[in-house]
């Protein structure tokens, strides 16, 4: 079991005139290194990654080609099913959708066919066909995505490239991105996704049925070749391209462009750590994206990447690793020819420009067109032929849904089978039961315990001003989390009080300042992701690598909360206090699970429902915590006050949402034999 060690630091006086009151003083001094959080974080999920074992090494069970078909269609159906089509999305993908025909734009040798196509039922995609005037028989077929562009599937360099696609005889079709171009509502913002994680279905699932829908649309062509099938696209839509071409067979030929680095790259290059999509939760429980790069094997995979990157994704460090990873498994098929990579220089920026366009060309002759002498890798001018964004736009039907009018959908149902008994015999039996399920959906870790025999680095040391006494600590959660703490106490404390908030520990002083006055010894942390706790750089991006190596942010400082709780109690359970809304919801996770340490919650200006983050139409970059996957599907937070019972929860200044959702926990306290009211 992981222990809870400390490590006291003696707070020195600064030469500073004296306020009114010392706390707000000692609150705000530095216990630790700006980036400790940050590379600790880093360190954590590192052991987690998978790794790719090269074929035929003691660690791997794969030594033929038969193996690695074999393992790659079993981790293929593993991250389908636990991945991208789990909850609810798992019915989306066999859902009956709709293709609709609009009208059509006449050009030079080819026609593009305004389309519109149903992911799911009424979520509509918009896209462009690109159609040869001139087709005979079965014809290659390209699925042209694209990346963080405002311009969408208008974007220069994607028309380029699709109308040279056309021009060469293949069937092309331009397909708009979630948040790019005409979808770049609201509702339609990437880390929305994460608002069908809370329900606890995947928000991934969208992301990936635009693709596979346009595969569908592709393939029924009556002229398409499903033997010749290609997916490109620069940046998200490299991205895009080796998800759908590592776990869909149908592709044939990949080429993603400064799209896409493993994990492992990610956790030591920062501005590689990718989007919610990019890194959707628990995807890393089953595969890294070397292995995606290895499952292309003995497929044509045309790796492009930029030398000089601005945006992310370099290729110095980026590229070698899932070349280096991938090309044992081609060679297994005697295919090492199939997999190329393609490194720009010039400009060797964040780009998708001519020379990477005829890295693509050559590719799409050497492996669909390898018997046509007259076929030429030059890129066929065009830049006149390039439409405007109003030209090309597509017609949606009003209604059409986004992310998050379906997780709206979504929430109407939900949480699921949570509400508490009717009958007092059958209390205990339910929390127990809900607190289990509670511990599960935020994959919380046995509770950690005290060791004051780990490692001190210094011996507790204290300050002292006008009669308040400080320590500040770094408590020690394993061998990895670092939580800092301070602890105040004024003449003869007559309890304890844990106090947590929204804006970090410095904020707290006038919170600590009434705790103290009423004779309470006053402990203030800083959880993960609020005041020290919070990491250096790339904020919220870090909460999705902890999910998608299977762990929990709010299941780390509900763990944290619990563990500081128990360390904090002196024989009498303790008051844990949390201001704002973030540390609501972790202070109530915490109390639920832990009935011995934590003696009564108290929360300040609270949610008043999870649903709120989905009607207000919240994302993941402001509150990274609250969208943990399948939290709303089997509670809100009157369940997990609920567990807290008969153990008062106080909830001060609460909103009229608040107030109304919190209304019936009276009767259930009374239900336990307590004539209570946390409105009260």
């Amino acid at each position: 079991m992981p222990r809870l060690a400390f490590v006291s630091l003696l707070i020195a006086t600064p030469a500073l005139a004296a306020d009114p009151s010392p706390v707000a003083d000692f609150l705000k001094r530095p216990l630790f290194a700006a980036d400790e959080v940050t590379l600790e974080v880093r360190d954590h999920v590192r052991p987690k990654i998978p790794r790719l074992e090269p074929p035929g090494s003691d660690r791997s069970t794969v030594r033929t080609a038969a193996d690695w078909d074999k393992e790659s269609e079993r981790l293929r159906q593993e991250v389908l099913k636990n991945v991208v089509f789990r909850g609810d999305a798992a019915g989306w993908r066999d859902a009956k959708t709709r293709v609709e025909w609009l009208d059509s734009i006449s050009c030079d040798g080819y026609r593009i066919k305004k389309v519109r196509y149903e992911i799911l039922p009424d979520f509509w995609i918009p896209a462009l066909l690109y159609e040869p005037d001139k087709i005979e028989g079965k014809v290659p077929v390209s699925l042209a995505v694209n990346g963080h562009d405002g311009n969408g599937k208008a974007a220069d360099y994607k028309q380029v490239r699709c109308i040279n696609m056309a021009k060469r005889g293949m069937v092309v079709l331009n397909v708009e991105w979630l948040g790019m171009g005409q979808l770049r509502g609201a509702g339609y913002r990437h880390s929305v996704m994460n608002q069908l994680d809370l329900c606890g279905s995947s928000g991934l699932a969208p992301f990936f049925l635009s693709m596979s829908r346009g595969l569908d649309l592709l393939l029924a062509h009556p002229n398409a070749d499903p033997k010749r099938v290609c997916v490109s696209g620069l940046s998200g839509g490299g991205w895009q391209t080796i998800t759908i071409s590592g776990l869909d067979p149908r592709v044939t030929l990949s080429n993603p462009v400064a799209g896409y680095s493993s994990f492992l790259t990610r956790i030591d290059h920062f501005k590689d750590l990718g989007d919610s999509e990019q890194t959707p939760t628990d995807l890393a429980t089953v595969a890294d994206y070397m292995h995606l790069t290895a499952m292309r094997a003995p497929r044509a995979s045309l790796l492009t990447f930029n030398a000089k990157d601005n945006c992310c994704f370099e290729s110095g460090y980026a590229l070698e690793p899932l070349r280096a990873g991938a090309e044992p498994f081609f060679k297994l098929f005697g295919r090492e020819k199939a997999l190329r990579t393609h490194i720009n220089e010039s400009p060797g920026d964040h780009n998708f420009g001519k020379d990477n366009r005829q890295a693509l060309y050559r590719m799409i002759g050497d492996f669909f067109y390898p018997d046509d002498p007259k076929y030429s890798a030059d890129e066929i001018a065009c830049d006149k032929e390039v439409k405007t964004k109003e030209a090309l736009e597509v017609p949606l039907p009003a209604n059409t849904l986004d992310m998050n009018a379906l997780a709206k959908c979504l929430a109407k149902a939900l949480p699921r089978d949570a509400e508490w008994p009717a009958e007092s015999k059958a209390a205990a039996a339910w929390q127990s039961a809900k607190r289990q399920t509670l511990a599960e959906v935020l994959r919380i870790k046995p509770g950690l315990v005290v060791d004051p025999h780990f490692s001190p680095r210094l011996e507790p040391k204290h300050d002292e001003k006008d009669g308040v006494k400080a320590t500040c600590w770094q408590l020690k959660l394993g061998e990895r989390w670092t939580v800092p703490v301070v602890e105040l106490v004024k003449g003869d404390p007559k309890g304890t009080s844990l106090v947590i908030s929204d804006k970090g520990r410095a904020a707290a002083a006038a919170e600590v300042d009434r705790l103290l006055a009423a004779g309470q010894r006053v402990v203030v942390a800083d959880l993960f992701y609020f005041g020290e706790g919070h990491p250096k750089s790339h904020d919220y991006l870090w909460a999705l690598m902890l999910a998608t190596v299977g762990d929990r942010a709010l299941g780390l400082q509900a763990n944290e909360l619990l563990s500081v709780a128990r360390w904090a109690d002196q024989g009498k359970p303790v008051t844990v206090i949390a201001d704002g809304p973030r540390s609501s919801v972790i202070a109530l996770a915490a109390a639920a699970l832990e009935e011995k340490a934590i003696g009564r919650a108290e929360v300040i200006s609270p949610l008043g429902s999870l649903k709120e983050l989905i009607e207000e139409n919240r994302t993941l970059e402001q509150s990274p915590e609250l969208f943990c996957f399948g939290l709303l599907e089997r509670f809100d937070l009157k369940h997990l006050a609920a567990l807290v019972a008969p153990r008062p929860v106080v909830i001060r200044q609460p909103g009229p949402r608040a107030k109304a959702e919190f209304a019936t926990l009276a009767a259930w306290y009374q239900r336990l034999g307590s004539d209570y009211d946390p409105l009260k």
